[in-house]
């Protein structure tokens, strides 16, 4: 069974930075699409950052120059160098994979980050 497991979330203040982790078993990896999603309370999930298996990176507006995702296809895992964080930044972040084999999607059960202003 695919899982996903998330790290490194919890209260920062603004201006502050954080460093997310989500390491990935049973899986290809080094074939799979790695997505940060989050949400926050009331409102759509929302894509924050991907990384597919060339390494080519995709940022939402709102994060770009403060957020960097990377992979380490060796330890199976992504990760997301979150700077310059802001209160809106407050969410639960999700680690998504889709298999370049299957095409499945599978998720994370999330992190919550707080930025206190």
């Amino acid at each position: 069974q695919v899982q996903l497991v998330e790290s490194g979330g919890g209260l920062v203040q603004a201006g502050g930075s954080l460093r997310l982790s989500c390491v990935a078993s049973r899986l290809i990896f080094s074939a799979t699409t790695m997505t940060w999603f989050r949400q926050a309370p009331g409102k759509q999930r929302e894509l924050v950052a991907s990384i597919v298996s060339s390494g080519k990176t995709t940022y939402a507006d709102n994060v770009k120059g403060r957020f960097t995702i990377s992979r380490d296809n060796a330890k199976n895992s992504v990760y997301l160098q979150m700077s310059s964080l802001k209160p809106e930044d407050t969410a639960v972040y999700l680690c998504n994979a889709v298999s370049g084999v299957t095409s499945y999607s599978y998720w994370g059960q999330g992190t919550q980050v707080t930025v206190s202003s």
